[in-house]
């Protein structure tokens, strides 16, 4: 096994990208990238800038895991990452780079569906399969928490479409923002009612 850095060169985690003793990052994703071949990392992630603010994108090997919003507190996010995921958690500043790209050209209009691999481990059973279906709603589209029940398989679970979608792992990637309301109320949304209403337009614009 070819030599890697101990962890005493990594702060634990920060979403802020400026620290006194930071790593290069070119090293830094050098190592990162070398601890990924050799199976040492559970989670590595990134901050990336949008017209909704910070986003913060984690993967793990299997695919991106994990895309959250900084009004749900990255800090915490990271730390349920390490509690249900691995404790090997770093920042790669350059690292997914390819959803960065794909989420850039979704938020400019030119992307419909962000493809990558993804992890679906955080979530199970019946949310599971409601955010599978969510993925098949077209870029534009909404449909309403009964419908999405109903195409899960369970139409008077209306209300656990609901905690599918408040709970999703990955909202803009999974987009349960085309979720709405019967008779088109808006409804709830992670990031939040501005947000939801944000990229309702941007798609209904596209």
């Amino acid at each position: 096994m070819s030599e890697f850095l101990p962890d005493t060169l990594f702060p634990a985690w920060s979403t802020d990208p400026v620290k006194p003793n930071e790593v290069p990052t070119e090293l830094r994703d050098r190592l990162v990238a070398q601890a990924a071949a050799e199976h040492l990392l559970d989670v590595t992630y990134r901050i990336v800038d949008s017209p909704l603010g910070r986003l913060l994108l984690a993967a793990t090997p299997a695919g991106l895991v994990r895309v959250a919003y900084a009004a749900q507190d990255h800090d915490a996010v990271l730390q349920e990452l390490s509690d249900r995921i691995g404790s090997r958690v770093l920042l790669s500043p350059s690292g997914l780079d390819d959803v960065a790209r794909q989420l850039d050209a979704y938020f400019t209009g030119v992307l419909r569906q962000i493809d990558v691999p993804l992890d679906l481990r955080l979530t199970q059973g019946f949310r599971r399969g409601v955010l599978g279906h969510l993925r098949q709603i077209p870029f534009g589209r909404t449909e309403s928490y009964a419908e999405v029940a109903a195409a899960a398989g369970s139409p008077r679970a209306v209300r656990a479409v609901g905690s599918a979608c408040a709970t999703n792992p990955m909202p803009i990637v999974i987009p349960c923002h085309r979720v709405v309301r019967t008779g088109g109320g808006l409804g709830g949304y992670v990031g939040g009612l501005d947000a939801k209403r944000f990229l309702l337009d941007l798609e209904q614009a596209a």
